[in-house]
Order: structure tokens, then sequence, then C-alpha cells
């Protein structure tokens, strides 16, 4: 019997030599490896320096503001002062944990499975972390102050039906006008890679080698901004079947990352007794993901640490403000100014 199992493992009891091949990974996670993600050392500084507190709000210099007066002699000139800004960042900590038996090293001829779990331990991260910075930016995406839905209207470019050549162009100036030109990356799901492709919007990234011949790379850029293709994108199937696809335009460096840490990362626990005898993988980690002139608000956190569904939800996020207590006596980081666009299309 080929196919019995044991602690999910195939193999024959009778004689079987187990292939060693691992099933390969569907996501590519391009957006946690991108260069949107930029260390910040004030995000490191302040929970080095805070013992360990899962959230903290920096501070940030308010640009000179308000409005002259007349020199002639006559009228009083009228002194401001400079608001300081304040940023929340909250540190995002999870753990994983993964258990092998001895009885499958024993039935397999000596295959080492918690060796195989150890080499896919950092594409593991990886997927989590994508899943983090997705749950940002939709909780991003669906701010509900009275800055915050100005910010989720304007950033947001809905096209009825599939993207055209003018898609990109008129999302990113939408959003910030004459700043358009800090975006410089597009992610998309390959859905509207492909019809982009077939429209002949992207273009290739060219290498020349060293006898001076040119190949296209496959890479490709459109209006100048870097494409990365990644079918962790969100999709929405509607009521009449069609679905929709979110796609992120984003500026280098757009949000701010720092991995801080923890005591034990990574340690191994045996327990001699349990099914014969079976090692464990206990894993560990801290980081923060904070999207430049965005602010965590923390107004819905159960622990100290928020879950994927709290990091989605808009109340916890708004844009970087001066930190009044009343919403209208506030002074807001210009939208403009934030680096992050939404595309919303149907292919």
């Amino acid at each position: 019997m080929a196919n019995a199992k044991f602690d999910a493992k195939s193999f024959n009891p009778q004689a079987f030599k187990y292939r060693a091949e691992r099933v390969p990974r569907a996501r590519l996670n391009e957006m946690r490896k991108s260069k949107v993600l930029a260390g910040n050392p004030d995000i490191r500084e302040v929970f080095a320096s805070q013992n360990g507190t899962g959230y903290a709000r920096l501070a940030m210099r308010g640009l000179l503001d308000g409005d002259a007066v007349n020199y002639d002699g006559g009228t009083d000139i009228v002194a401001t002062n400079t608001k300081t800004f304040e940023q929340g960042v909250v540190v995002v900590g999870r753990a994983k944990a993964w258990v092998e038996r001895d009885f499958s090293y024993d039935i397999t001829g000596g295959v080492d499975f918690m060796d195989n779990v150890a080499q896919q331990v950092a594409a593991y991260w990886e997927d989590l972390d994508q899943d983090t910075i997705l749950a940002t930016l939709k909780g991003v995406f669906a701010m509900t102050s009275t800055k915050g839905a100005e910010f989720v209207k304007k950033h947001t470019y809905t096209v009825d039906g599939p993207m055209e050549a003018s898609t990109l162009n008129s999302a990113t100036a939408q959003a910030c006008g004459d700043r358009k030109k800090k975006f410089s990356m597009v992610f998309l799901h390959s859905a509207v890679a492909t019809n982009l492709e077939n429209l002949n919007l992207l273009t290739a990234l060219k290498y020349t080698d060293k006898e001076g011949v040119t190949r296209d790379l496959t890479l490709y850029t459109w209006n100048g901004r870097l494409v990365v293709v990644d079918d962790g994108m969100p999709t929405e199937e509607g009521e009449d079947g069609a679905v929709t696809y979110t796609s992120y335009v984003l500026g280098e460096g757009a949000i701010d990352f720092e991995d801080l840490g923890v005591k034990v990362p990574y340690e191994m626990a045996r327990d001699p007794a349990t099914n014969g005898g079976q090692d464990t993988l206990y894993t560990r980690q801290r980081k923060v993901f904070a999207p430049k002139g965005i602010s965590y608000e923390k107004k819905v956190q159960a622990s100290l640490s928020p879950t994927e569904e709290e990091l989605a939800n808009g109340a916890n996020w708004d844009l970087v403000h001066s930190g009044e207590a009343e919403e209208a006596e506030r002074s807001y980081i210009a939208d403009k100014a934030i680096a992050l666009c939404r595309i919303c299309s149907k292919g």
C-alpha cells in the first residue's frame, strides 16, 4: 500500500524508498522582498529605549506654515510656531512551531523531516510578512477618519473594466499630483500583468553582455515604473462572477521596516515520551511595518500584538497628525507626500 500514511508522511510498510523532494511553494512574496521596505533607525531606537514596549509614537517636526503679513511700516508681524506631528507604530509579534516524530524517521528509512522543516523556515516567515504587509495596506485603504477617508478616495483609482494605457498615469496623478514621480513600483496580479502584456504596455528591461549582445530580461516596466507580478495581490469575486483585482503602486521605501528580534528566535524541544519520541522546533519574531505618513492609532487591539484582522481594520489607522484630542483641531501631513496608491480593476 504505497499510499499508507503515518503522521502525514507517505510510506510503503513493505518497502518504500522515500523521495527527498518538497512540495513546491506557490507564493512569491515579491512585496516582502522588494525595495518598498526600508529600514528606520528611529523606530529601532524608540523600541530599544522603552523596555520592549509593543507600541510607540514617533515625533516628526512640522513644516513652516501661516500667511505672511504686508510689510508696510504699519502692520504688526504675527509670529506662529511649528507643530510637532506624531506617528503611531506597532510591533507585530508572531510565533509558530513544527513537530516531527521519531517514528517518521524510522519508518521512512532515515529521512530527517525536521531538517526539511528547518530549511523552509525563512520562506515560511516571508509568507507571514507578506500577509502582514497586505493586511496593513488593507487597513490603510479602509481608514474611517475624515482625513483618512479623503486619502482613501484620492489614492484609490477604480477602472470599470481591465486596465488601459492611461490607467497608471491617471492613478498616480490623482493620488499625488506633481509628486507622482515618487512612485517607483507596481505590484500586479498575473491576470492583470497578462492583460497589459497583451496590450503591449509593458517594456522589457534589457541586458547587454560583455560581447555587446542585448537581450530582454524577464523584468518589465510600465511608464517607467518597475512591474512586480505576484498572485498574492488581493482579488475579490463579485456576485456576477467578475473578479476585481487590487494592484498597488508604491514608492521606494514607502514602508518603514525593522526586525526587532526576540530573546529566543529559534529553539528545539525534545519530548522522549509522546508518540514514542518527537522533536519540536519553535520560532518567534517581532517586526515593525510602518507606512510612511500613516499612523497606527491602536483604537481596536485586544493584546500587545495586533492580529491580521486588527491590522486590516481601518479604525486603527489615520494620517500622521499633530495629536490633538479633537480631530478638527489637528494638522495633518499632506496626503500627496504619501507614495501609496491602489488601483481596482477587472483585469
